[in-house]
C-alpha cells in the first residue's frame, strides 16, 4: 500500500514485539524510579507524596520488588526473543551486520565526526538502521538490568541473601543498586529524552517506537546507509507503510509526553531535595 501523498510515507523500523518491549520498559521504569526515589526521600516532602501515590512507605517497597521481579522477568524473555530471531545462517557474519546492534569501529569514528560536527569541523555522519546512540542506549539497558536485578534480589531478600554473601557484602550491593539506578534515571530523563524528543529534528517528538515506523524524508537523510541496505536487498518498497491517523498520533504525543514530564519531575525533585538525604 503506498500513500498518495510523499510526507505520508514512512519506513517501518520496529515491530510490534519490539514496541511492546519498549513499552513495558518504559512503564516499569518510571514505576522503579518512582518507587525507589520515594523510599530514597521519605524524610521530605517529595519523598512523602510519591509513597502517599503507592500506599505509602512499605507500600512502596512492594510495588519495587514486585516490578524489579517483572522486568527481570521481561529481560530473560528478551533474551530469548534474540536467541529466537538472531540470524544463525549468516552468523558470524551478521554479529556485525546492517541489522545488528553491537557496536563496530565505525561507530566510534561516527561518534568522533559527530563531535566535530557539532563545532562545524566536519559533515554530519550518516548512520545505519542504528546509530551508535541508539546501540549505547540498548546496551546501557542490557548491562544495567543485570546489575540492578542481582543487587536488587540481594537486598530484597537480606536473609537468604546472607548465606550467600556477608553483610558487608550487602552493603556494597545497596550502593551498587543506588548509583546505578541514579546513573540510569540521569541518563534516561536528560540525554535520551533531548535526543529522542527535544532535539529540532526530531521535535516535538520521535513517534518511531510507538508507530513502529520513521518518516521517510528523516531517514533519507539520517539513515541513509538503512535505506541502501533495503534497496539492494529488494525490501524497501515493502517496507513502507502509510502514516497513522489522527487519533492514533494523539494517543502518541499524550503517552509520550506524560512519560518525559513524570521523569523530568522527578529528575528535578530529586536534585532539589539531594542535599535533605543522608547518603
Amino acid at each position: 500500500m503506498t500513500p498518495h501523498r510523499e510526507n505520508k510515507i514512512r519506513l517501518k523500523r520496529f515491530s510490534a514485539t519490539q514496541r511492546l518491549f519498549h513499552l513495558a520498559l518504559i512503564i516499569s521504569f518510571m514505576i522503579q524510579s518512582a518507587t525507589g526515589l520515594a523510599r530514597m526521600y521519605i524524610e521530605t516532602p517529595f519523598g512523602t507524596r510519591l509513597a502517599w501515590i503507592f500506599g505509602g512507605f512499605e507500600a512502596s517497597l512492594a510495588v519495587h520488588k514486585v516490578v524489579g521481579i517483572i522486568m527481570i522477568c521481561g529481560f530473560a524473555v528478551h533474551i530469548i526473543y534474540i536467541l529466537a530471531t538472531f540470524n544463525w545462517k549468516g552468523f558470524p557474519a551478521s554479529l556485525f551486520g546492517p541489522d545488528s546492534l553491537i557496536p563496530g569501529p565505525n561507530d566510534l569514528k561516527q561518534f568522533f565526526q559527530h563531535v566535530l560536527w557539532f563545532f562545524g569541523l566536519a559533515k554530519e555522519p550518516k548512520v545505519g538502521r542504528w546509530g551508535y546512540w541508539e546501540k549505547f542506549d540498548y546496551w546501557a539497558v542490557f548491562w544495567g538490568i543485570p546489575i540492578l536485578g542481582i543487587t536488587g534480589l540481594l537486598l530484597a531478600y537480606p536473609l537468604a541473601s546472607s548465606e550467600i554473601v556477608p553483610g558487608w557484602g550487602l552493603n556494597v550491593a545497596f550502593w551498587i543498586h543506588r548509583i546505578e539506578a541514579i546513573l540510569a534515571m540521569t541518563h534516561v530523563f536528560i540525554i535520551h529524552f533531548f535526543i529522542g524528543h527535544l532535539r529540532r529534528r526530531n521535535f516535538p517528538m520521535d513517534r518511531a517506537m510507538f508507530e513502529g515506523s520513521v518518516d521517510m524524508d528523516h531517514a533519507r537523510h539520517e539513515r541513509p546507509q538503512w535505506l541502501a541496505h533495503l534497496k539492494e536487498a529488494g525490501e524497501l518498497e515493502k517496507m513502507m507503510v502509510p502514516e497513522a491517523g489522527p487519533g492514533a498520533k494523539t494517543l502518541y504525543y499524550l503517552f509520550g509526553y506524560c512519560a518525559i514530564a513524570i521523569g523530568v519531575m522527578l529528575l528535578i525533585g530529586g536534585l532539589v531535595n539531594s542535599t535533605s538525604i543522608t547518603w
